[in-house]
């Protein structure tokens, strides 16, 4: 929506007369919303998102071009694109009627074109997009992109900015020296815990039965001996169990590639070993 302002003047015998200033709107018959479907995002998610074009004038605009910038951003004069468009995924409805797939152009833009709304009508677009390994990991980073649709000199736009997810997400690796023992030998199983999530984790519990059954385990995390306050045992069945909080898998580090821009993980790792005679 923008405002006008127009005055006239009078010319008469060399005399100048102003008019009083007029005002006006003109209203947009084009306007545009967009949406995030998904709340957060993290590496690799796939993310969804909805575009409302709306005509409001008495004739159909046809032609509509959509244009994404996919959350691209500068830093030092160079462009990140943080997501990358999921092939095939546009679909498009007029007046809630499912419509075949329009022409869609993909790389560091999204450009959706050939889109024709009827007079007082709407057309919706919905497609996703991955955060790629340009999209910012650490707590508090988000994604914003914005849509521009233009069609005969009409524009309009609007954006979307969805945070980055503060989580943990653990993997646990087991491992077993030595792998060949004989009877009443010592053998010691070892559990990594890594987090490449942004958000320690100090809830996590490990369980396992050893089969053979342990006795007189010993227990140690992150190379210090733990306490017998924090995991329980039984000798009989050999189920063991850490207590919630037992230990801690810290936050990955994030560290940017200062050549492709790109974001490399770096784990966060707890240990925990349990040795026992078989």
């Amino acid at each position: 929506m923008a405002t006008f302002y127009n005055q006239a003047t009078l010319t008469y015998n060399n005399t100048t007369v102003s008019s009083n200033i007029v005002s006006g709107e003109i209203t947009e018959a084009l306007t545009v919303t967009k949406t995030a479907i998904s709340d957060a995002y993290s590496a690799g998610e796939v993310l969804t998102y909805a575009v409302t074009l709306v005509n409001s004038g008495d004739t159909a605009i046809t032609g509509v071009s959509v244009t994404d910038d996919l959350g691209t951003y500068e830093i030092s004069g160079t462009s990140y694109t943080p997501l990358t468009y999921v092939d095939s995924s546009v679909k498009l409805f007029i007046d809630g009627i499912p419509q075949p797939a329009p022409t869609v152009t993909a790389g560091d833009t999204l450009t959706i074109t050939g889109i024709d709304i009827p007079a007082n009508g709407d057309a919706v677009i919905i497609y996703q997009a991955a955060a790629n390994e340009f999209a910012p990991p650490e707590t508090g980073s988000q994604i914003t992109n914005t849509v521009t649709a233009v069609s005969a000199g009409i524009s309009a736009a609007a954006s979307a900015t969805i945070p980055a997810e503060d989580e943990a997400v653990l993997s646990i690796t087991k491992t077993l020296s030595p792998t060949e023992v004989t009877g009443s030998s010592i053998i010691t199983y070892g559990f990594m815990i890594q987090n490449t999530g942004n958000t320690a984790e100090n809830s996590a519990v490990i369980t396992d039965t050893f089969d053979p059954v342990l006795s007189n385990i010993t227990v140690s995390m992150n190379e210090e001996k733990a306490s017998t306050t924090s995991y329980t045992y039984d000798e009989q069945t050999g189920v063991f169990t850490t207590t919630p909080g037992a230990f801690t898998v810290p936050a990955a580090t994030y560290t940017r590639d200062p050549v492709t821009g790109a974001y490399a993980i770096v784990p966060g790792t707890a240990y925990i070993t349990v040795s026992g005679n078989i």
